[in-house]
C-alpha cells in the first residue's frame, strides 16, 4: 500500500504517541508499505510548532524521515493547481495540497481528519 501521512501522522508515530491508532500504527510499521510524506508537511509543522499549537519533533525532522524509509513528496505545479481547483468548502491550504498530491499519486492518507474521504481520497485511520 503506498501511503502519505497527514502532519499529526508523522509526529504520533514519532513521538509514539498513543493518539496514532492501531490500524495506522501497523501499517507504518509494515515494510511492505511505501510511506511518503508531503513537502507541505514540513511548512505546517514548522509553522504550527512556532505558533506553539504543535510540540517540537524529538528529532531533526529530514533525518527521521530518511532513517524510517519515508520518501518526501515534492510538490509539483500539477498538483498545485489540483489543489486550488479542489471545490470548497475545506480551505485548509496544507490539507488541499495533500488531497490533490494523493488524487494525483494514488495515495492513500493516514490521517485522523475525516474531510479528506469528503472529496473521494481513500483513508487509513
Amino acid at each position: 500500500m503506498r501511503l502519505l501521512l497527514d502532519t499529526h501522522a508523522v509526529l504520533w508515530w514519532f513521538m509514539d504517541d498513543p493518539h496514532l491508532s492501531r490500524a495506522a500504527r501497523n501499517a507504518l510499521d509494515d515494510a511492505a508499505n511505501q510511506l511518503f510524506v508531503s513537502v507541505a508537511t514540513g511548512y505546517e509543522a514548522v509553522c504550527k510548532q512556532q505558533s506553539g499549537r504543535l510540540p517540537q519533533f524529538p528529532d531533526d525532522l529530514s533525518r527521521r524521515l530518511q532513517q524510517a524509509g519515508v520518501a518526501v513528496l515534492s510538490l509539483s505545479l500539477d498538483h498545485a493547481l489540483a489543489a486550488a481547483a479542489l471545490p470548497g468548502p475545506h480551505r485548509d491550504p496544507w490539507d488541499r495540497i495533500m488531497m490533490a498530491q494523493a488524487l494525483a499519486e494514488n495515495l492513500t492518507v493516514v490521517t485522523v481528519d475525516g474531510v479528506f474521504s469528503n472529496y473521494g481520497i481513500p483513508v487509513l485511520w
